[in-house]
């Protein structure tokens, strides 16, 4: 292993992506303010519907455009933040063309699911009228499910290749945590993560029959058992605190609190733009400028409860394997590979970090283990 990043080093790494995350999300939302008040949506829904008569491919084409457009932003600065900086600081083991091959795949994939996303609003927007949020918040709902228990089996091996852990001490304690904690599993496995960075991760995923196990190949080649042990007993602390069933709880109501709340702004807000109903195409720019505001000041609101529950998984990975230094030892080495800033600054930390600070997150272990 590399010898450890200074502070200066991880501060710089996550204050340069900090800043071009924020500026891709800006650039974004004022695109879609100009699009509704320069009235160009509106033109633009002109151009499309001359070219299709019918709304579902007008509908196709209008989203294409705004997409395209979108992407065109977007693109160069997620190539800076995803390969330019994951090389300036020694993190990536792309080249240039798996980079572009592995986000052509991720494209193709979310592709399919946000046209036929958008189709589904502007159907329960013809035909719900107001009430449009309930269906489209049933349908996001399902989705979300589905695709937690479809995700491992069928879309995440087009990223990486799954291979089991082979039988070993390693296994063995993995599964003897697991049965401690009444959790039947459908494989432990490992995954080459390393084809693309030098960082490190593990994690459950999969709901129901689909649950799985998977370690970074990079987890099992830098971090001793004993380390491995406290990183999955941490990620198995989720799973006996219900963390999962508590999210999608969570996240449920969230979605149709926050769809309930967008319709009602969206449907007063029309005319104020010189939108007459709420089928208009030139009108989705601004449903869209509303969601995100939403999800402006609900994101820290969700953080705050993620954060709680790192904490309880933290003390969850002490308690059942009765080695804070080894978990320490841990998060220092994932703070060190994944390059986290070990202080960031409050608000940020707050606003935007899902997990308590590396920083913060050590001390505690460390304090349980005195």
């Amino acid at each position: 292993m590399t010898s450890p990043p200074s502070p200066g080093q991880a501060k710089a790494y996550n204050r340069i992506k900090l800043t071009i995350g924020i500026t891709s999300s800006a650039l974004t939302f004022l695109l879609m303010v100009l699009l509704v008040v320069s009235g160009y949506s509106r033109d633009l829904a002109a151009w499309a519907s001359s070219i299709f008569a019918g709304r579902y491919p007008a509908l196709f084409l209008f989203t294409l455009t705004l997409g395209t457009v979108q992407g065109g932003i977007s693109l160069p600065l997620a190539f800076v933040s995803g390969f330019i900086v994951e090389h300036r600081f020694h993190l990536s083991n792309q080249s240039v063309w798996r980079w572009a091959w592995e986000q052509l795949k991720g494209l193709l994939v979310t592709l399919p699911l946000a046209a036929a996303i958008v189709m589904l609003l502007f159907f329960s927007l013809d035909t719900y009228g107001t009430l449009w949020w309930l269906p489209v918040g049933t349908a996001l709902t399902l989705l979300s499910v589905i695709l937690a228990r479809l995700a491992p089996v069928l879309i995440m091996p087009l990223f990486y290749t799954f291979t089991p852990v082979a039988e070993g001490s390693m296994r063995d304690r993995i599964l003897r945590l697991s049965e401690s904690a009444g959790l039947t599993i459908q494989g432990i496995f490992t995954f080459n993560l390393s084809k693309n960075t030098r960082k490190a991760n593990a994690g459950f995923t999969g709901l129901g029959k689909a649950k799985r196990i998977i370690l970074g190949d990079t987890l099992l080649r830098e971090f001793t058992e004993d380390e491995i042990e406290t990183v999955f007993a941490h990620e198995l602390g989720h799973y006996r605190y219900r963390h999962i069933t508590i999210g999608i709880v969570i996240g449920t109501l969230s979605t149709f609190i926050g769809l309930f709340i967008t319709a009602q702004l969206h449907a007063w807000s029309l005319a104020m733009f010189g939108f007459t109903s709420l089928t208009d195409l030139g009108a989705l720019p601004l449903l869209a400028i509303w969601l995100s505001l939403f999800g402006l000041f609900t994101a820290p609101l969700g953080n705050l409860l993620s954060r709680r529950h790192e904490r309880q998984a933290d003390a969850y990975a002490v308690e059942t394997t009765g080695n804070a230094a080894a978990f320490s030892s841990a998060l220092r080495k994932l703070a060190d590979m994944n390059l986290a800033d070990p202080e960031p600054h409050p608000l940020v930390e707050f606003l935007l970090y899902s997990h308590p600070s590396i920083g913060r997150r050590i001390r505690t272990v460390e304090s349980m283990g005195g």
